[in-house]
């Protein structure tokens, strides 16, 4: 009787890193992956250096996500990351990929000659979220404005709704070609209610 070895799948294990949100997962939702505020991602291989240069990913703005998406270890949606969220993992990424130490040319503000600068991103601050300005523990924050003393609910964007404002954007761009109201437009996606 012959016997016919099965071949074992191999899953190779990439070393991961837990990146901490700035959000501290305060403003998911109950039952989300991102409520407990961190995410793990894994470091970057040939892959994603793939997916970096891939140019249809590029043409039609989808690298970012593209990226993330093979980085992130959780089974978490893109599409639910806050903004802010987004920014950390892929700073996050750049140093787990390339190193903290981020070089760039920029004019000088008095000479205006290009200047070479290094920075450290590990030093980077994240911008602390006033958990006293939050309505029940949810994605909305009271702000209230300095004169008319009216009391505004906003929320954080995620990259679902910033997808959805680019999408009005370009419509809106269509209809009319003179004048962009992308700021009106954000800010109809971030006020909830105002009074």
């Amino acid at each position: 009787m012959e016997q016919t070895q099965q071949p074992q799948e191999s899953q190779f294990q990439f070393p991961t890193e837990e990146v901490t949100l700035p959000s501290k997962g305060l403003l998911y939702p109950e039952g989300s992956p991102l409520k407990s505020g961190k995410v793990r991602m894994k470091y970057m291989t040939a892959k994603e250096e793939d997916i970096l240069t891939n140019q249809n990913y590029i043409k039609n703005g989808t690298v970012i996500d593209k990226l993330l998406q093979s980085l992130i270890v959780d089974t978490t949606k893109i599409e639910d990351l806050l903004i802010g969220d987004k920014n950390a993992i892929l700073v996050a990424a750049r140093i787990l990929g390339y190193g903290q130490d981020y070089t760039f040319k920029y004019p000088h503000p008095d000479t205006g000659e290009e200047e070479e600068v290094t920075i450290d991103l590990t030093e980077a601050e994240d911008k602390v979220i006033d958990e006293s300005k939050m309505i029940n523990g949810q994605n909305e924050f009271e702000f209230e404005l300095p004169t008319s003393k009216a009391l505004l609910t906003f929320k954080l964007l995620t990259q679902a709704d910033d997808k959805k404002i680019e999408a009005e954007l370009k419509g809106l761009k269509k209809i009319n070609k003179t004048s962009s109201p992308e700021l009106t437009t954000r800010l109809k996606h971030v006020i909830q209610s105002v009074n």
